[in-house]
């Protein structure tokens, strides 16, 4: 665990004072699940982001439908990733696509969080947000901003007229990327009651990274910073 230093302990308190109830202005809205893209083929966009596109204060994440590429709006931008070869993304701003499942809120403020020295990575970021947020039982959005060390980020790439029933199938042609040393903004949603919906069955996050250029985006696989190189935000009131 973490060895609950002052410092830790002064951080999450400050962290649950702040975000006791984060989502009575931001709820989280969910289209479609990922378990039915995976399992049942459902590869069909479930909504037309073209919808949502005069939305204020807009973020959210998910695959292209037909699991042609990746989406992620930030702060009513949308980025649409997709894979040109094994080492280059193109990264368009369109609301032009749709999604076969999709998760977004509408978020007005933000207040930052100063992540303590024990998290440095994917496992701890989800255990520390774990602990500070336990007494939210809705999913919400959270955001990470600063330079990463090492991240591996994906962009999905289905050939087309693929037809999929099983997570390997929907896998195939799935392009990873490394990217190291970027600066970045990641945004995140969390819930524990969403596995197969929008995170995956190990995981009670989704996070998609984007590069402060805009030249790569995608979702986030493992991701490596140093101490007191990420800040963390939260909604906020």
């Amino acid at each position: 665990m973490y060895g609950f230093s002052i410092q830790y302990l002064l951080i999450l308190l400050l962290v649950v004072g702040c975000t006791k109830t984060p989502q009575r202005e931001s709820k989280v809205h969910v289209t479609g699940a990922m378990r039915n893209v995976m399992w049942k083929g459902e590869l069909q966009g479930a909504i037309d982001l073209d919808s949502l596109q005069h939305k204020e204060n807009l973020y959210g994440l998910g695959p292209v439908e037909f699991l042609a590429g990746e989406i992620l709006i930030l702060d009513g931008k949308s980025f649409v990733s997709r894979v040109l070869t094994d080492s280059t993304i193109s990264v368009a701003e369109t609301f032009q696509v749709k999604a076969p499942f999709f998760v977004h809120a509408q978020v007005r403020t933000w207040e930052s969080v100063s992540l303590p020295d024990s998290v440095t990575g994917l496992r701890s970021l989800e255990k520390f947000i774990d602990t500070v947020m336990t007494n939210q039982k809705r999913p919400f959005a959270f955001r990470l901003t600063g330079k990463i060390n090492k991240a591996t980020i994906h962009v999905v790439n289905l050939p087309p007229g693929s037809t999929v029933s099983s997570p390997d199938e929907a896998h195939q042609g799935q392009v990873n990327y490394k990217l190291v040393g970027d600066e970045v903004e990641i945004l995140g949603f969390f819930s524990r009651r969403h596995k197969g919906i929008f995170t995956h069955h190990d995981t009670n996050m989704h996070l998609h990274l984007i590069t402060r250029d805009n030249s790569m985006m995608g979702h986030v696989d493992k991701l490596e910073f140093d101490r007191g190189a990420m800040k963390l935000w939260f909604s906020s009131q």
